[in-house]
């Protein structure tokens, strides 16, 4: 299925990915949300999910933001209107709703956040605002209105008072009412603004997209874990500085290149680096391995009943070749594995693709190094068997 509508990815990745919006009706046709809005509340009571309420007009002043976890009492006391629930990472708690993920493995699934639910009466609203991210919005039940702007940036002016960014003034370039099924794509600093016609529900399936600052202040600091007090700045081929003692030369400058270069610039340690860095997980405390490790033949008659072997919601998968080397990372870890032929082709068979069908894995089910990476994973909790 296309979720693009009548345009094809090419066409997509070339004219409107981080270029401008474009709105998809019908993006998924017939389209049932896996979850309600009552389930969206009761993911908010949850210590572990990470909710917000947004009041237009709250009790401490316009655009009031509070963070959950939220009690059954809270939500008891809500007005009739504008005021919106949002949830992170649904995926992550719903099974279903990381299936929609598979729609867009036209862009990396490195590059993949997660799905934010976000569930407003008539007239809830997260105020006219513009993200510094990608992101699909598909909608799940009700109507809501959206304004789409031109770009925006962080110095434009916003409303005073509250902890959000909110902008004071927001051009309207165009708007559309979307029902369910229905999703709009909004690149980074684009201005929007969705308002709730009914009830309604919006997944809103965001892209990772480090600033960089983060990428400079990271690499750094992961090379520096790795650098000892031994290592210093030299100039053995120093020049006689008697005329100007003062002054910072040419060749100076270069010696601090080379170790930038050296360092910094190394495409193996970035490769090593960005691979750790784009899977770590937000929500480390949703995962967790196995509480007792299993042998391969407690595993093994596994594999004869089920179906396919699924990549925990919890978990995000990166591969890369260092030296014609696969290298698999999954959640900012290294995963150590006996390198051959048949086990590098299984470590990129199972990144690329959520669910694995069995069949897919009976050449290397026979594999010692390959049963040990699937006992590894499994163990893990990095994946495991469907029902």
């Amino acid at each position: 299925m296309n979720i693009l509508g009548n345009i094809s990815i090419e066409t997509f990745l070339a004219e409107y990915w981080q270029k401008k919006p474009l709105l998809i009706r019908n993006a998924f046709p017939n389209f049932e949300c896996p979850i309600e809005p009552d389930d969206l509340a009761g993911l908010a009571l949850e210590e572990d999910a990470e909710s917000r309420l947004i009041f237009e007009n709250g009790k401490n002043g316009p655009w009031e933001l509070l963070h959950g976890p939220f009690t059954e009492e809270t939500f008891a006391q809500l007005p009739e209107e504008k005021w919106t629930l949002l949830v992170q990472a649904v995926d992550q708690w719903v099974p279903e709703l990381a299936d929609l993920l598979d729609y867009f493995k036209f862009i990396p699934s490195w590059r993949l956040d997660d799905i934010m639910a976000s569930f407003a009466p008539k007239g809830g609203s997260v105020g006219p605002h513009f993200d510094q991210y990608d992101v699909f919005l598909l909608q799940a039940h009700g109507q809501r209105h959206w304004q789409v702007g031109p770009k925006y940036k962080e110095t434009d002016e916003l409303v005073s008072g509250t902890d959000l960014k909110i902008l004071k003034k927001m051009q309207v370039a165009d708007e559309w009412t979307l029902s369910p099924g229905d999703m709009l794509y909004i690149p980074p600093q684009f201005a929007h603004n969705g308002v709730a016609l009914d009830d309604c529900m919006t997944l809103s399936i965001g892209f990772r997209a480090p600033s960089e600052a983060d990428i400079i202040s990271h690499l750094a600091d992961e090379i520096c874990t790795n650098l000892t007090e031994d290592l210093r700045y030299s100039d053995a081929d120093i020049s006689n500085a008697e005329q100007s003692p003062a002054f910072i030369d040419e060749d100076s400058i270069e010696r601090i290149q080379a170790i930038l270069a050296q360092r910094i610039l190394n495409k193996e340690n970035i490769k090593q680096w960005f691979s750790q860095y784009m899977t770590e997980s937000k929500y480390p405390d949703l995962h967790e391995p196995l509480e007792e490790a299993l042998e391969w033949d407690e595993v093994a008659p596994f594999f004869a009943q089920a179906s396919a072997v699924i990549q925990n919601e919890t978990t995000r998968w990166a591969y890369y070749q260092n030296n014609q080397e696969v290298n698999l990372v999954i959640n900012g870890q290294a995963i150590e594995y006996e390198r051959s032929q048949t086990s590098e082709e299984l470590v990129v068979l199972l990144s690329n693709q959520r669910k694995t069908k069995i069949e897919q894995l009976d050449k290397y089910l026979q594999d010692e190094p390959c049963q040990q990476l699937l006992l590894e994973l499994i163990n893990l909790n990095h994946l495991y068997f469907d029902e």
